[in-house]
């Protein structure tokens, strides 16, 4: 009874601290589209984007993401401000998210991986996918070698991935993949290319590709932005880009100087290839083991004026604009997602 009393006393206080405070939040997205399979759960429908815009512009205050950290700076941040942001740079971005943006005149900031622009690859977390998630015969062993060290997985009953398996599992979320099933052995692969440097990651997706016999041509579903995209991504007022680095590693685990140059040339390039200013910064993968105090003042320095986590948290007064919280979105229907936000912010 006294446990339950004080989850009431909890609940009353959290329910509370939303009515009287001025806060705000900052929505993740990825990909406006509808990809199988989408291990990672980035995709959100079109149709359900297009609900989650509709609940937005009846229930909040929707702002781009620079305003609400210059309000932030000011101390003046409005009850139910809410930014709309996407990482990566996927082409959907502009096909399917940009339009229905448009719709609904909601703004959003969308941060680019510098590397990928122009070159029409699926990044590298696709490309895993599509050797070893696909329906189809691998062989049954995998031998990899990773920074001087053998890995060899024994595929068994794996190596066999048919289409009633491939339709079974299509919802399927990476890391639920029990031992011996093809999520396994991607989750497991990932794990280990994560924090990888990209040259290194390319070596070890040479490997998987040769072995898996899967082509080099990028499916037209997962292309990243060419350069014609970006342009016409920044048209207009309400798409603002910022920078996810120039490769996305792993920023906590390189080398200052290097992490240097992954945060000073994304921006650059951007700015060079828009002719105007790149002011805010996304951290890759995002948590707070991803990047350091040290990443934290190379990126203020770098000139931008807020940096966005992926850690969850709703925006108030004192946050600090450099490590800006982001609540992850996920493909929900319009009631879904409404209740999602009720759950953060007083709506």
């Amino acid at each position: 009874m006294k446990t339950q009393m004080i989850g009431k006393f909890h609940t009353a206080a959290r329910k509370l601290m939303k009515r009287f405070s001025s806060s705000g939040l900052v929505l993740l997205y990825h990909r406006v589209a509808e990809v199988d399979p989408d291990p990672w759960g980035l995709c959100v429908t079109p149709q359900h984007f297009d609900e989650h815009l509709e609940v937005l512009g009846k229930f909040t205050f929707p702002i781009h993401l620079q305003e609400l950290a210059e309000n932030l700076r000011d101390e003046k941040i409005q009850k139910r401000s809410v930014a709309v942001t996407f990482d990566d740079g996927y082409a959907d971005n502009l096909s399917n998210a940009k339009p229905l943006l448009e719709s609904h005149g909601i703004s959003a900031t969308v941060f680019l991986i510098t590397d990928y622009l122009g070159k029409n690859d699926e990044f590298w977390w696709d490309e895993l996918e599509r050797c070893l998630l696909q329906p189809g015969i691998l062989p049954e062993t995998l031998t990899l070698e990773i920074s001087g060290r053998s890995y060899e997985w024994d595929l068994q009953e794996m190596a066999s991935y048919n289409e009633d398996e491939y339709r079974r599992d299509h919802n399927l979320k990476a890391w639920k993949g029990e031992v011996g099933t093809r999520h396994f052995l991607y989750h497991s692969i990932w794990q280990l290319l994560r924090s990888l440097p990209t040259e290194k990651q390319r070596e070890v997706l040479d490997q998987i590709r040769t072995w898996a016999g899967t082509d080099f041509a990028a499916r037209q579903t997962h292309h990243s932005l060419t350069l014609v995209d970006l342009s016409a991504l920044a048209e207009g007022e309400l798409i603002d880009i910022g920078s996810h680095t120039l490769t996305h590693p792993v920023l906590s685990q390189l080398h200052p100087d290097k992490q240097q140059e992954e945060i000073l040339q994304g921006k650059f390039r951007l700015e060079e290839v828009l002719g105007c200013p790149i002011n805010s910064f996304s951290y890759p993968y995002g948590g707070r083991g991803d990047y350091t105090s040290e990443t934290v003042d190379m990126v203020r320095k770098a000139g931008f004026i807020c940096a966005c986590t992926s850690d969850p948290g709703v925006i108030r007064k004192g946050v600090d604009l450099f490590q800006l919280p982001r609540v992850e979105i996920h493909d929900w229907n319009g009631e879904e997602f409404k209740r999602f936000l009720f759950d953060w912010i007083d709506i």
